[in-house]
């Protein structure tokens, strides 16, 4: 294989091994991220959640559930809360009345009703001595706590409760039933640190009780609830849940091991899915508008159809804005909280429960690696940016439409964000890094080409070597003399304009082309060992005529920019001198290239410290000595005394490439 060929497919190799470790190292990443919920998947993951609940919502109102609203205008008409008991009590008598499935009663009576009369008469007797005696007062209507507390177990509605998790204690709570079977080991809820109940008459006649709690994530929107949670040991029901079992006549749950994680089995053959931490995703339908509520006042008024209630769960809260108990959603921002929890039970009882399956992390990391495999295979295969651009919509568009489709007909949540992030990700990043690898490739191409250019001006100087057979060692002197003349110039500010870093660079490499002239004089004159007539001396002069014809003929051959421009511009003008009286066209002064200024200092000295055929070697102080007789004449002033402050500096030049051949034969 040729050499170019050889690098080219080593080139390729390692530009496939490096793409490949890139779109594994993102996949990898983006997944990792996605398991330990780094920025930014949590905002992208609750980004396409509500964008699919908007999207499969079915506006269709709960037939099942009915919401017996208290809100501002039962409270501006029967009076702002907290009502008397016994208006809750005469609320929740009229619905039981009219025989609904199940009464949740989504409102926590944690202290004793000042209201009811015989409070009222301990209080006088503790605060003043008074002893109140009340006449013709049914015993139920004297105490309103025990009056709500048989309504309660008659009707078998279900209590509240609320857990604290940031401190401890609780309001008398008596231990609840165990409500869990099975195997419960497959659910870690947080354990809670406290609770709030209702009073302890309330709780003692509660046939069942579930939690109101409510949590937001960390973007400030409510996406789910948990169904149970771990206090003292034991799980306890959610308020949606319990209103199940208890509409169901069911006393317990049975916690089991489902395809796709934990669920809940209720012994009519219904199931729930519930998340190992004991949350569930809400699975909103609408707004809140879309359940049937019904106005407190019109309850307690009468005015209510008894087909709203019977055989319906009915959940009794509080709407009023003052209340405080609204939450945001992505589908209202103030969604009231009994609606929250009819959320949840419309979703278990309807069948349609969200679940984020156990195996959502692992379903994520493969999706991830295969999204980076398909944008290697595309970038590796074209790098057409239609070809990319169309085969990554395609790719997003199959991780949308999957997603899509296990949330609107399997219920399930699998987030398409993080392999769509690897896909715009490594749609960003593999161009970036083809690019550099292409500007990698075309900096060892212009590697390559400088060389090739160096080599064809050494190759060149070599075809005057042969006429003139200087020393190799003549050329590298002569190279590094004037790259250190034009650096220093440059430090001390001259010709900054001229004597950039590529000027410089281009100075050094067509150094060695002042002689190529050479190669069309005589070699009777060139290697005559005497002095020179004058007829062969203005024959010797023409190499500098040579040089400039032979390198322009080659120049208007090369289109662009072109590297033996400064070389021509050396050949021609290398033996002019200051003063006008040098050849071939006796230029003077600044009309004397800048180029021909440098090289005539640095090839005058090294034909005076060495040897020619004509001439002993000079010392170096009987060669400065010469020179500095010819600054004015000879030498440009500035680069002169720039030769006499690098004088250190050219001998250890010319040390350091010394002539190794016996017979030196050379520069006239």
């Amino acid at each position: 294989m040729a050499p170019a060929q050889h690098t080219r497919h080593r080139f390729f190799g390692q530009e496939t091994a490096a793409c490949i470790a890139v779109g594994l190292l993102v996949a990898f990443c983006v997944a990792a991220g996605h398991q330990w919920r780094a920025w930014p998947l949590p905002p992208l993951d609750n980004f396409f959640f509500d964008s699919f609940l908007r999207l499969t919502a079915s506006q269709e109102q709960p037939e099942a559930i009915t919401v017996v609203d208290i809100d501002e205008e039962t409270l501006q008409a029967v009076g702002q809360w907290p009502w008397p008991r016994y208006r809750i009590a005469a609320m929740i008598e009229r619905l039981a009345a009219m025989r609904p499935k199940a009464i949740g009663v989504d409102i926590i009576f944690p202290e004793p009703d000042r209201t009811a009369l015989v409070n009222i008469s301990q209080a006088f007797q503790q605060d003043f001595g008074l002893e109140l005696r009340f006449q013709g007062v049914p015993q139920s209507l004297a105490d309103n706590d025990r009056y709500l507390a048989s309504v309660l177990s008659s009707s078998g509605a279900v209590g509240a409760t609320y857990f604290f998790f940031d401190r401890q204690g609780e309001t008398s709570c008596q231990p609840a039933p165990r409500r869990f079977s099975g195997k419960t080991d497959l659910l870690q809820p947080e354990e809670a640190q406290g609770q709030l109940c209702n009073t302890p008459v309330i709780v003692s006649a509660l046939q069942m009780r579930g939690f109101i709690n409510c949590q937001t994530d960390p973007d400030g929107l409510l996406r789910r609830l948990p169904l149970c949670i771990a206090y003292k040991g034991r799980l306890h029901p959610s308020l949606p849940l319990a209103m199940i079992l208890a509409g169901e006549g069911e006393r317990s749950v049975e916690v089991a091991a489902g395809a796709t994680g934990p669920e809940l089995r209720f012994a009519s053959g219904r199931t729930a899915p519930v998340g190992r931490d004991g949350y569930l995703p809400l699975r909103f339908q609408g707004p809140p508008s879309i359940f049937r509520t019904v106005s407190g006042l019109d309850v307690l008024a009468g005015r209510i159809d008894s087909q709203a209630v019977t055989g319906k769960y009915v959940l009794v809260g509080v709407s009023a804005v003052g209340l405080g108990d609204h939450y945001p959603t992505a589908f209202a921002p103030a969604f009231p909280g009994v609606k929250i929890h009819a959320v949840m039970l419309a979703s278990l009882i309807g069948g349609k429960a969200l679940r984020i399956p156990a195996q959502e992390p692992w379903w994520v990391t493969l999706a991830s690696f295969i999204a980076a495999a398909w944008m290697l295979c595309l970038f590796l295969a074209s790098h057409r940016p239609l070809f990319l651009v169309l085969g990554s919509a395609a790719l997003a568009a199959v991780l949308l439409l999957a997603s899509y489709a296990c949330f609107a007909r399997a219920q399930l949540f699998v987030s398409p964000a993080a392999p769509l992030l690897v896909t715009a990700s490594l749609f960003a990043l593999l161009p970036l890094l083809l690019y550099g690898m292409e500007k990698r490739r075309a900096y060892l191409w212009l590697q390559r080409l400088a060389k090739a250019q160096q080599l064809t001006l050494e190759s060149m100087a070599t075809v005057a070597e042969t006429r003139d057979p200087e020393t190799g060692a003549h050329i590298k002197r002569t190279q590094h003399y004037v790259r250190a003349l034009a650096e220093y110039l440059r430090q001390q500010g001259v010709a900054t304009d001229i004597l950039t870093d590529e000027y410089i660079d281009l100075l050094f490499h067509s150094a060695p082309l002042h002689d190529i002239g050479k190669v069309g004089v005589p070699d009777a004159i060139l290697t005559k060992p005497g002095k020179l007539t004058a007829e062969e001396y203005e024959a010797i002069k023409h190499h500098t005529l040579y040089g400039e014809q032979m390198l322009a003929n080659t120049i208007r051959k090369i289109e662009g920019d072109n590297f033996l421009d400064l070389a021509k511009a050396i050949a021609a003008s290398h033996h002019e001198k200051w003063d006008g009286s040098g050849y071939p066209r006796g230029l003077a002064g600044e009309d004397i290239p800048f180029s021909g200024r440098l090289m005539a200092v640095a090839d005058v000295y090294d034909a005076l410290i060495n040897a020619r055929c004509y001439k002993p070697a000079f010392s170096h102080e009987k060669a400065r000595e010469i020179m500095i007789a010819g600054r004015g004449t000879h030498f440009d002033p500035q680069v002169l005394d720039a030769f006499l402050a690098l004088e250190d500096t050219f001998q250890g030049i010319a040390r350091r490439f010394v002539d190794t051949q016996e017979r030196i034969l050379g520069d006239r």
